[in-house]
Formats: structure tokens, C-alpha cells, sequence
């Protein structure tokens, strides 16, 4: 069947570029297709003979079925795996364009498709369940990357156990001014400062609707063709589980309502909801992790999260996500307010403003901004271990910055992340990243003796 479906799929963008190839100098886009043609009269059609095209034809004819051939007599995994290490070869010209446009050829080609999908089957060994919702990996997409929610099911298909959108803010904002995204290649790191552009909740709850139902109908569709009392892993609207991140206007004076709104407009959509009080990039942002801040922003977001009609699932698990560069005494009040609140869950953690070794000699390293990568991996770690054995294993933690490898993964999870995620090691691997990870993660557990995640979470310190 796979192979029917690549011929399939192959013959039919024959045709198409066949049949629009001749007039492709007419358009410019689907959008602009009017206007242009106004303007422009369609060039001359060069007009080829009755043999020539008889050629053509049995050429592309022999093409089509010497490619189903061939591809019938391959697996769908080891197509699966091909599609995903042929993504590599696309990474160096991403690397040719300024960061920030090849970030937004990124998020457009998995809005459309043009990533390969994961047909594999995880490991066993890296099935869990959290907050009652089932993830068939604990590797996730961290906010940041699909700021608008453009290209969830891309994303999804591409095998993170689950992908984060946001930060998503209730006006629309800019953000800061361009450039605002710097790469340091070589320590494998990124400095951002862009300050939560973001197209707002009304655009991104809108487009979220779209999506569920979508999702949600593709998924009735499957289960109605194969009926299966097994529960499969995914969250409201089907596979994969799906996270909003929250954050506050540059200019609001009122954080609370700010997040109180997104709640209200977003949460019906989430498998999951994150309180962004952490990013380095939006002033004064980060004073809302103090004790008494926080406490008072959490009460009222979780009164405006319970005060909606839910179904028996109940309402979305709420998240708070932190920064690293944080005292002692700043995770000690952060511990008591989540223990106290029971909160959900915490990301740990942002990027940081600090420029630890072998960044510091960088001359990026000048930019102001939030720096993530390799260089982050230490320091997060660190937060997480002292944040699991203040909150005692009692609390979910997300484990995110600098995972660029399953032992990197493994790490996080010993000093206990339930979850991770990564972002800026996908940036420049790619998806063909994402099974490596996966591999590596299960090949980590299994060595250690481990039969789940679960049993690995915090192993460092039990």
C-alpha cells in the first residue's frame, strides 16, 4: 500500500507540473494570481510535435513505474528512515540564509507538509503517561518554534511525543526590532531578543480551532476504520499532545489579565497550558517569578482555567516555565508556591542571560538576548536537579535547554524531567534529528536496566 501511495502521489505532481509548468511564469502566488494577470499578458506557449510529445510521455510513463517498482520492493520503515536522513542535505542551505528567514521557511514548510511524517512506531520503552494524557515519546517541540500555531500537525508528524506553540500573547505585537536572532554555529548555540512577536490569541485561537477539528476528524476517521480497544497515546483531538504557552503584552500593565485572557480564548484547545514569566526579552517579565508575584498570578490563573465548563477529562494541566539564572532562595519560593497551589507542572527551563564558557569568547556573545544550545545544558540541568528535590519528585518536571543527543535527553530525565525538549539542536540538525534522539534515549534505558521512563525519572537522587 505505501508504495501504491508514493506512485500514486508521484503521478499526480507529474501531472499537475505538467499541466501548470507551461503557465508558472504567469503567477506569482495563489494570492497575487489576479492582479498579476492583469498585468501581465501569458507568454507564448512554444508548440511541440505530436512525436515529441508522445516522448515525453512514455519517458515519464517509464519513470513512474521503474520508481513504484523499485519502491515496492522497500519497507515503509527503511522509506521512512531514507525520507528523514535525506532532510540532511537541506540543512546546509538553511544555514546560507539569515536566521530568522530560514526559521520562517522552516515553520511554512511544516505548515504544508513538506516534512517528511513518522510512520515508525516509537520504542515501547519510551511510552508514558502524564497528567492522565498518554505520550508515546517524552520528547517534545519547545515554544518558541511554532510561535502561531501554524504547523502543529507538521510538527506532530514529524514524531515529537508532543510540540508547544507560543508564546502567544493577547494583543498582537511585533517585538523587538530585527535582527534578533544570532547564531554562534560552532558552540552550537543561539542569542535571541525577540521579545514575543506574536500574531495574538484571536489569530491563533482561530487557527487552532481549524486544526482540532481536523485533527479530530482524522482520528475518528481512523478509528472507525480499524476499531481497537488498545487507547493509542495523543491528547484532545488525537495523536500527539498539544501545548499552548502563554505570555503578557510588552506594554500591559496587567499581567494577570493577560494571562487570564489567553486562558479563556486558548485553553479548550490544550492538552496542556504554560504561564511564561521567564523569557529575558519582555521587561520586567521575570520580576513575576518572586514568591509573592507568582502566587498571586497562579490563584487567578487557575481560578479563570476552573471556572470554565470542562467534560470528564477536566480542565488542562497548568505549567509554569522558569528561568535559569535563579538563586536558591528564588527555587525555594518557587517550590513552595507550586507545591502549595499544586500546580501541574514546571518548565525548566528558559534561556539565559548569562554567557557561560566557550560562548563568552564568541564576539556574538555581545548581543543581548536569551541564549540557548549545547552551552545551556549544564546550568538547566542544575535548576532541575535542585527544583526536583525541592518539590521532592512530587511535581511533573518538563526537562528543556541544551539536549542535543539521547544521552543529553537521558541526563535530564535522571535528574528529574519527566518530559524534555529541545529547540535549538532541531534548528540546526533538523528532523532527522528527531528518531536519532529516540534511538539513542531507548538504547540509554535499556542499558541502565531501566524497563520506562518513569522508572528513570530522578534516578540520580533516590
Amino acid at each position: 500500500m505505501a508504495a501504491w501511495k508514493i506512485l500514486r502521489d508521484f503521478s499526480y505532481r507529474r501531472v499537475i507540473s505538467s499541466t501548470l509548468g507551461r503557465s508558472r511564469h504567469c503567477f506569482s502566488s495563489s494570492s497575487s494570481s489576479s492582479s498579476s494577470s492583469a498585468a501581465y499578458a501569458a507568454p507564448k506557449i512554444p508548440h511541440f510535435s505530436k512525436r515529441g510529445r508522445l516522448l515525453t510521455g512514455a519517458t515519464t510513463l517509464g519513470l513512474v513505474i521503474a520508481t513504484g517498482a523499485y519502491v515496492s520492493t522497500v519497507d515503509e520503515a527503511t522509506f521512512c528512515g531514507w525520507l528523514f536522513s535525506a532532510t540532511k542535505l537541506v540543512n546546509p542551505f538553511f544555514a546560507l540564509l539569515d536566521a530568522e528567514v530560514a526559521h520562517t521557511l522552516a515553520v511554512s514548510a511544516a505548515a504544508r507538509g513538506w516534512v517528511p511524517r513518522e510512520k515508525r512506531p516509537d520504542p515501547a520503552i519510551l511510552g508514558l503517561e502524564v497528567w492522565g494524557r498518554k505520550f508515546s515519546n517524552p520528547l517534545g517541540l519547545a515554544a518558541g518554534f511554532d510561535k502561531n500555531a501554524e504547523a502543529v500537525e507538521g510538527l506532530l508528524g514529524l514524531g515529537f511525543g508532543f510540540v508547544e506553540v507560543g508564546s502567544v500573547t493577547p494583543v498582537p505585537q511585533e517585538g523587538n526590532p530585527k535582527p534578533r536572532i544570532f547564531r554562534l554555529r560552532q558552540e552550537g548555540a543561539i542569542i535571541n531578543r525577540c521579545g514575543f512577536n506574536s500574531e495574538g490569541i484571536v489569530a491563533v485561537a482561530k487557527r487552532l480551532g481549524a486544526q482540532h477539528g481536523k485533527r479530530k476528524l482524522d482520528e475518528t476517521s481512523r478509528t472507525s476504520s480499524s476499531p481497537n480497544d488498545e487507547v493509542k497515546a495523543g491528547g484532545k483531538a488525537g495523536p500527539g499532545i498539544l501545548g499552548v504557552n502563554i505570555g503578557k503584552n510588552k506594554t500591559s500593565e496587567d499581567a494577570a489579565a493577560d494571562y487570564v485572557q489567553g486562558v479563556h480564548t486558548l485553553s479548550q484547545y490544550a492538552d496542556y497550558l504554560v504561564i511564561n514569566v521567564s523569557s529575558p526579552n519582555t521587561p520586567g517579565l521575570r520580576m513575576l517569578q518572586g514568591r509573592k508575584q507568582l502566587k498571586d498570578l497562579v490563584k487567578k490563573v487557575q481560578a479563570a482555567r476552573d471556572e470554565m465548563q470542562w467534560g470528564e477529562e477536566g480542565p488542562p494541566p497548568l505549567l509554569v516555565k522558569i528561568a535559569p539564572d535563579l538563586s536558591k532562595e528564588d527555587l525555594e519560593d518557587i517550590a513552595a508556591v507550586a507545591v502549595a497551589l499544586r500546580l501541574d507542572g514546571l518548565i525548566i527551563s528558559n534561556t539565559t542571560i548569562s554567557r557561560p564558557d566557550p560562548v563568552s569568547k564568541n564576539p556574538v556573545a555581545k548581543e543581548t538576548g536569551g541564549l540557548s544550545g549545547k552551552p545551556l545544558l549544564s546550568l538547566s540541568n542544575n535548576i532541575l536537579k535542585e527544583m526536583y528535590l525541592l518539590t521532592r519528585g512530587k511535581i511533573p518536571l518538563i526537562g528543556c535547554g541544551g539536549i542535543s543527543s539521547g544521552e543529553d535527553a537521558y541526563r535530564k530525565i535522571r535528574a528529574g524531567a519527566t518530559l524534555v525538549q529541545l529547540y535549538t539542536a532541531f534548528a540546526y540538525g533538523g528532523p532527522a534529528l528527531i528518531p536519532q534522539i529516540k534511538a539513542e534515549l531507548a538504547e540509554c534505558l535499556e542499558r541502565d536496566g531501566f524497563k520506562s521512563i518513569i522508572e528513570a525519572v530522578g534516578a540520580d537522587y533516590r
